[in-house]
């Protein structure tokens, strides 16, 4: 199947309200551009270089997602043009891009990430931890960082029930 087909049949499957995020790291910058002009607009990359080359290959209104662990060092290098990070797991990372959003004069969207799977390799705030962050409100200072909702990666298994209740909070 072709990616324009692949693509096709999938929004085809799915509700109209739902954004769908095409995970393109590992491929080519030629692969994205197919799916680009097959209408994806939203890309999301878990690696800085490879996400910062592609940026620049890329048409500009591509809205670039990053959905990796984010290094404080790395930060600077996608805050000029980042559409939002999914891996916010802790205060200083979220210090980090609060500093490199005012350095670009922009709010940049973030999602607290939460560890619900039982795998250890996973990252994230607990439940208890992210309760803890939010409560103790140091996030209100940053204004340059929007917290705009929460992700979780549940453990890589087809167990329905272990999946379901990871979900739950």
């Amino acid at each position: 199947m072709t990616i324009q087909a692949h693509i096709a049949a999938l929004q085809e499957s799915i509700p109209k309200d739902v954004t769908v995020v095409a995970v393109s790291k590992f491929h080519p910058s030629a692969m994205i551009r197919e799916a680009y002009d097959s209408g994806q607009r939203i890309f999301g990359e878990s690696r800085v270089q490879e996400l910062v080359t592609k940026q620049q290959e890329l048409p500009g209104d591509i809205q670039w997602h990053f959905i990796g662990s984010l290094q404080r060092n790395k930060v600077k290098q996608i805050a000029p043009f980042i559409s939002l990070i999914h891996s916010l797991d802790s205060e200083k990372i979220m210090q980090e891009i609060d500093k490199q959003g005012a350095a670009h004069q922009r709010v940049i969207p973030c999602l607290l990430q939460l560890h619900i799977a039982e795998e250890e390799t996973k990252s994230g705030f607990s439940p208890d931890e992210c309760r803890s962050f939010l409560a103790k409100g140091t996030w209100r200072e940053c204004s340059h960082v929007q917290i705009a909702g929460v992700m979780g990666m549940a453990t890589f298994t087809e167990n329905k029930t272990q999946l379901s209740a990871e979900f739950r909070l």
